[in-house]
C-alpha cells in the first residue's frame, strides 16, 4: 500500500496561489477504486474557477476551501473496493470527473449530466444540489492518489497515452454536442471558435464521424492552415471572425447547401454575435448546439426557428460511456489525436502551469501536470 500521506495542490483562498502540501491518503468506499494519478490536465478556465469565481459563476456550487482542484485525471488503479466489478489494480484509466446521484430519474434514464446533483469533481457543479456531492468527493486530480467511483472509469487502450487522455474533458464536451446534433456522413458542420480548445477537438471528432464538410470561424489566422491540415484538402474551410456575413460565406463555400449543424465552442466571455450568426446560417431542420460559454441574453428569432424546424441545444459535459467510445475510436484508428502538443509541469509548478495557459497555441497546446 502507498504511504499514509500524499502530495496535493490545495487552494486555501482565491487571493492566493495553490500550495503543494502533505495530506492524508484518502480511503475508498466499497464501490470505488483508488487511482494513482500519473497526469492531470490543466484547463484554461481553471484560472476563473480559482480566482474569479464570485465574478463569473457565483450561483454555481464550488468545493469548500481549502480544496483540491483538477479535472481529467489519468493513471493506474492502486486498489479496488470490495464491490468493484471489472477493474483491477494496474489497469490504465481516465477518470471522468462527472459525479451524479445515481438514483434520480435523470440518472436512471442514463442522463447523469441532467442530475440535480451533478458536479465536475475538482472543478465546479452544474446541478443545484451539487454542494453535497463535493463533500462526498473532495479530491480533484491535482494529487498523487484520488478515489473514483467505478462508474467514472474509462479503460485506456495502449494507443492512448496518459498525457493525451487528460484532454478527454474538452473532447467529450464536443463529442456529446456532436452526437446530440446527429453529426455524421453527409452533414455540414460550422464550428465557432474552431482554433480553440473545444473547437479543435470538435474538428478531430467530426473527421472521425465522417462529417462531409467542416466550416469554422476564428480570430487567429496564424492557426488556420494548421487546422486545415488536419483533414484532406478542401474538407475544412475557415472564415476570420467578423470579416463577412457567415450566412453568405457558408452558402458560397457549400455551393448553396447551407449548414446542418452549428457548434458554438467559444471561450468564457465570448460575445453573442457569432452564435447568432451561426443560427442564421442553419438550413431547414438544422441544429444549433452551444457547448461554449456565451453568457446572458442571446437574441434568437424563435419564430424563424419554429418555422424552419430548427433545434436549439445546450450541452455540457458527457457520459463515461461516451468517454470510452472516444478512446475506443482512437484504438480502432478512427480518431487521430496526434495533433496535441503537450506542455508538461511537475505538481510543484502547478501555479506556473495555470498562468501559462494564456500563452497556448490555440487548442493545440495541452497543459499537463505529471506527478
Amino acid at each position: 500500500m502507498p504511504h499514509r500521506d500524499m502530495r496535493a495542490a490545495r487552494l486555501h483562498d482565491t487571493d492566493e496561489p495553490m500550495k503543494v502540501e502533505k495530506v492524508p491518503l484518502p480511503d475508498i468506499r466499497p464501490t470505488e477504486v483508488l487511482v494513482k494519478v500519473v497526469a492531470c490536465g490543466v484547463v484554461q478556465n481553471l484560472q476563473n474557477v480559482l480566482r474569479k469565481w464570485d465574478e463569473v459563476a457565483s450561483e454555481l456550487p464550488r468545493p469548500k476551501l481549502p480544496a483540491i482542484f483538477g479535472l481529467d485525471a489519468t493513471g493506474t488503479i492502486e486498489s479496488v473496493g470490495a464491490q468493484v466489478y471489472g477493474f483491477k489494480p494496474g489497469d490504465r484509466v481516465y477518470v471522468n470527473p462527472g459525479r451524479s446521484c445515481g438514483s434520480c430519474r435523470a440518472c436512471q434514464a442514463g442522463e447523469p449530466v441532467s442530475c440535480d446533483s451533478f458536479v465536475l469533481n475538482g472543478y465546479f457543479g452544474l446541478g443545484k444540489n451539487g454542494a453535497r456531492m463535493f463533500e462526498d468527493y473532495p479530491h480533484g486530480g491535482l494529487c498523487e492518489y484520488m478515489p473514483a467511483p467505478q462508474y467514472s472509469l474509462v479503460r485506456l487502450p495502449d494507443e492512448v497515452d496518459f498525457e493525451t487522455a487528460t484532454r478527454l474533458g474538452y473532447l467529450g464536451t464536443a463529442y456529446r454536442g456532436l452526437v446530440r446534433a446527429n453529426a455524421g456522413p453527409g452533414k455540414i458542420l460550422l464550428i465557432n471558435g474552431i482554433t480553440g480548445t473545444l473547437g479543435l477537438g470538435a474538428v478531430a471528432l467530426a473527421l472521425a464521424l465522417g462529417v462531409k464538410k467542416i466550416l469554422g470561424t476564428a480570430r487567429n489566422e496564424a492557426l488556420f492552415q494548421k487546422v486545415q491540415n488536419m483533414g484532406p484538402p478542401g474538407r475544412i474551410e475557415i472564415l476570420k471572425s467578423g470579416s463577412e456575413s457567415v450566412k453568405e460565406w457558408s452558402q458560397r463555400v457549400t455551393d448553396g447547401e447551407g449548414v446542418d449543424i452549428v457548434l458554438d465552442a467559444l471561450a468564457p466571455g465570448a460575445p453573442a454575435e457569432p452564435l447568432v450568426e451561426g443560427f442564421k446560417s442553419l438550413k431547414r431542420g438544422g441544429r444549433l448546439v452551444d457547448v461554449g460559454a456565451v453568457q446572458g441574453d442571446v437574441p434568437l428569432d424563435l419564430f424563424w426557428a419554429l418555422s424552419n424546424d430548427v433545434t436549439i441545444i445546450g450541452s455540457s459535459w458527457f457520459t463515461t460511456h461516451q468517454s470510452q467510445t472516444m478512446v475506443d475510436m482512437v484504438g480502432a484508428g478512427l480518431l487521430d489525436l496526434g495533433f496535441y502538443e503537450h506542455k508538461v509541469y511537475p505538481l510543484e509548478q502547478v501555479n506556473e502551469a495555470v498562468n501559462d495557459t494564456d500563452s497556448r497555441c490555440g487548442g493545440f497546446t495541452n497543459y499537463v501536470i505529471k506527478m
